[in-house]
């Protein structure tokens, strides 16, 4: 009873309009975030996809991409010179084109299109998750985008003298809406997980059910084998075989941004 109304209160919560203004001529470069990346693509089996938590929180939220494919390089310096950008056709400022703009090995791209979230709702912008990049690392920022007017860039520091590749289409930012009040609304606390016997009693299930299965990996057992690796969180499932949250997600479906549908008179 109490997983069915968590999932009616969450049913309850009002829809959210997440607004995007285009400031240039150009299309929007946004799309739903995809769960495939190549390095989780390039492990044996492509095993990185068992882990659950990763594939979904590579879906969380909106890819910003790059329109065109560049080489940037850094001297080392602090002056903004000592960044460089070279695109592999001519530069015509498309939304989410690199420059340099702020010195100190960092690397910019303007955004060209400004967000707008209900009252109280900001922005988080990161680079992409779960995304490894070698030479170069992606700074994360808050945007309360409720009232602000202004544009905003995504950055990413080098993190030693060289240079990066991009790619055409490739994602240099991620984004999703976020409480502004949320950490008001949290209070930390320590329990002594004995405090809570029906999680302790299901971590401990846990805890010897995965010990056991471990154990006949190492010995070869065929039906372990034959499974991999247990899947019981992947399912939304408890250590005991009942069912979890009725709201477990294994895929998220993040709708694109798409024109306004017209008002009707």
């Amino acid at each position: 009873m109490a997983g069915l109304r968590r999932l009616h209160a969450v049913a309850l919560m009002p829809a959210m309009k997440l607004i995007c203004h285009p400031l240039t001529a150009f299309d929007p470069p946004l799309r739903p975030a995809s769960s495939r990346r190549q390095w989780m693509d390039e492990t044996p089996q492509s095993h990185a996809y068992r882990c659950l938590p990763l594939v979904v929180g590579n879906q969380h939220g909106w890819e910003v991409f790059t329109p065109s494919g560049f080489t940037a390089r850094w001297t080392g310096g602090d002056r903004v010179e000592d960044v460089s950008v070279h695109p592999d056709g001519p530069s015509d400022r498309a939304p989410a084109s690199p420059m340099s703009n702020f010195g100190s090995g960092i690397l910019t791209f303007e955004m060209g299109f400004l967000l707008r979230t209900p009252p109280g709702w900001n922005i988080w912008v990161q680079g992409p998750v779960n995304g490894i990049k070698d030479g170069v690392a992606p700074l994360s920022g808050v945007i309360e985008t409720d009232w602000s007017p202004y544009s905003f860039t995504m950055n990413w520091r080098f993190t030693r003298p060289g240079e990066v590749r991009f790619e055409a289409d490739e994602p240099i930012a991620h984004i999703f809406p976020v409480r502004r009040d949320l950490f008001d609304r949290v209070t930390p606390e320590i329990r002594p997980i004995q405090s809570d016997p029906k999680t302790a009693q299901a971590m401990e299930e846990w805890r010897l059910s995965r010990a056991d299965f471990a154990g006949r990996l190492r010995e070869h057992d065929a039906d372990a084998s034959e499974e991999k690796w247990q899947k019981g969180y992947y399912r939304g499932l408890m250590p005991d075989g009942d069912k979890g949250s009725p709201s477990h997600k294994t895929k998220l479906h993040v709708k694109p941004f798409a024109p306004a549908k017209p008002k009707k008179r």
